[in-house]
């Protein structure tokens, strides 16, 4: 045995350390690889992928993985941590105006986009219905992290940010499961208990989801953990929980978590600065794993005969299959043709579809293999021709400028001992605080600005002192004011210094609240 044991030891430690040295040079690679993608306008997700694919066994890493079922579990796996950043990001007074139409985009465009779709797939290419369905059902999921990535520069006007926030979230559950069904052996299940099952599990999921987030963020709020890192532990294993709790009760565990999280993300936590640049970094790590994961899953030697079926199809779907489906379920919301249009071109495919390709692969369905292929193409392809052309189209369309005055950045940190808060408010371009006395704000009592930092210098500010765009403010304010505050700083971000006589004071109560200021 102490021969085994020195034949057993060296070896694993061995490959321990190539495992450590590949995965660190590759988040090395990956994160370089960022700075690259936003100057280029390109997603992320491609340069991810790429570095999959020239990793794997026609690349220069020769690297042979064909384990479809585990690129699938973690694949899962990292779209939940994907939706859980997502989710903690979502600001509720943006995406409720929209919530509706965005909706409606999530179930009734995703029926409209499979239907045409899978028609393209059976008539243009021979594929079987099986076979078109899933493909149908597959790329009609559309992909937060791929649009936002190519329009965070550009600022859109807030209802079609919404939009297209939340039926990114939304649509990926139901998504699910229709290729589940459509992958499973046997006839496919009659559409209407198809979407009888639909709609069970996805009222499961949300109401799991807004349980656990709001008996999560009751929990943080009332409870004081022993370290601020905590917390953003405990806001991810709450959102992770709700998608096991979703999953367990045969409801949608996707929608549970992007629904957990948006409470979570909404609920005004402690030490929220430090959760959301964790659940981001997280975020990234999912990403960029999952993608590399997925590009040394591809045999691209083997993809010549499936270029021109993902093109045609994926021709379809741009063109016809997504905006058919975005202007019938937006049919009753009157939304002006320019933001129907960018919302049509916005629908870029990303991971998601990728990571569903693999469902029926591991269900053994004849073709799994082509069908995966053709959607990885036309991903990568479309993506390459919509993600740098967003921007511009925006622009030709006029969207490119956001309606209104800009909303503040504030984030806020608490001082336990002091019983206070930190305040940290950056004066975007478009906000109306531009020209406002520091004493103009009216503070309420027990609230002052302490520093303002512009241009990388910081000084104190004298009750006089005038802020400009660009400016960082820090605010000391404590407990039983720090909500009207930060109410009082968005309303003059918004209002100007007339925010008072405009009834803009903050606290949704009018100009004269007592806790205004004025």
């Amino acid at each position: 045995m102490p021969g085994l044991a020195r034949r057993e030891q060296p070896l694993t430690v061995h490959h321990l350390n190539q495992l450590l040295l590949v995965c660190s040079l590759v988040l090395l690679v990956a994160v370089a690889a960022v700075r690259i993608s936003s100057r280029s306008g390109l997603p992320s997700l491609l340069v991810y992928l790429g570095i999959g694919i020239a990793m794997g066994q026609d690349g220069v890493g020769n690297v042979h993985f064909n384990n479809a079922e585990l690129t699938q579990v973690i694949g899962y796996a990292a779209l939940v941590v994907i939706l859980a950043e997502g989710g903690l990001g979502t600001k509720w007074k943006e995406i409720k105006p929209a919530l509706p139409a965005a909706t409606s985009l999530a179930l009734v465009g995703i029926a409209v986009s499979v239907g045409v779709t899978a028609t393209a797939a059976h008539y243009l290419i021979g594929l079987e219905w099986r076979q078109a369905l899933i493909i149908g059902a597959v790329v009609s999921s559309t992909d937060a992290a791929a649009v936002f990535s190519v329009l965070r520069k550009v600022p859109l006007p807030a209802r079609v940010t919404g939009i297209l926030e939340a039926e990114s979230g939304f649509n990926d559950a139901p998504v699910v499961i229709l290729v589940v069904a459509f992958s499973t052996a046997g006839p496919v299940t009659h559409w209407y208990v198809l979407l009888g099952e639909i709609t069970l599990e996805l009222a499961i999921g949300a109401a799991i989801g807004l349980a656990v987030g709001w008996l999560g963020s009751w929990g943080l709020r009332h409870v004081a953990l022993p370290a601020s890192g905590l917390y953003p532990i405990a806001v991810m294993a709450i959102a992770v929980t709700a998608y096991a709790a979703g999953a367990l009760a045969h409801g949608s565990g996707f929608l549970a978590v992007y629904l957990a999280a948006m409470m979570l993300g909404n609920a005004k936590l402690p030490h929220w600065p430090a959760t959301r640049g964790f659940a981001e970094g997280l975020g990234w790590i999912a990403q960029i794993g999952m993608f590399v994961l997925l590009g040394l899953l591809v045999t691209p030697h083997d993809m010549g005969d499936d270029i021109a079926p993902a093109l045609v199809i994926g021709l379809v779907l741009t063109m016809v299959a997504r905006p058919l489906s975005v202007v019938v379920s937006l049919l009753p919301f009157r939304i002006p043709w320019q933001e129907q249009t960018l919302l049509s071109w916005a629908g870029l495919r990303g991971a998601v579809p990728i990571i569903l390709a693999t469902i029926p692969m591991v269900s053994g369905i004849a073709e799994s293999r082509r069908i995966f292929n053709i959607v990885f193409v036309l991903v990568v392809a479309y993506t390459l021709i919509q993600g740098p052309t967003l921007p511009w189209l925006a622009r030709k369309l006029r969207l490119g400028e956001s309606e209104g005055a800009a909303d503040l950045g504030i984030e806020s940190a608490p001082l336990e001992r002091l019983r206070g808060h930190l305040l940290s408010v950056a004066i975007p371009k478009g906000s109306r605080m531009h020209g406002v006395e520091v004493a103009e704000l009216r503070m309420p009592s027990g609230a002052a600005v302490t520093l303002v930092v512009r241009d990388g210098t910081s000084f104190v500010p004298l009750p006089t002192t005038v802020l400009r765009r660009g400016d960082e403010l820090l605010v000391v304010a404590t407990d039983p004011v720090r909500d009207a505050a930060e109410r009082r700083l968005r309303a003059v971000g918004q209002g100007g210094k007339l925010a008072g006589w405009l009834g803009l004071a903050g606290n949704g109560t009018g100009p004269h609240s007592r806790h205004s200021g004025q």
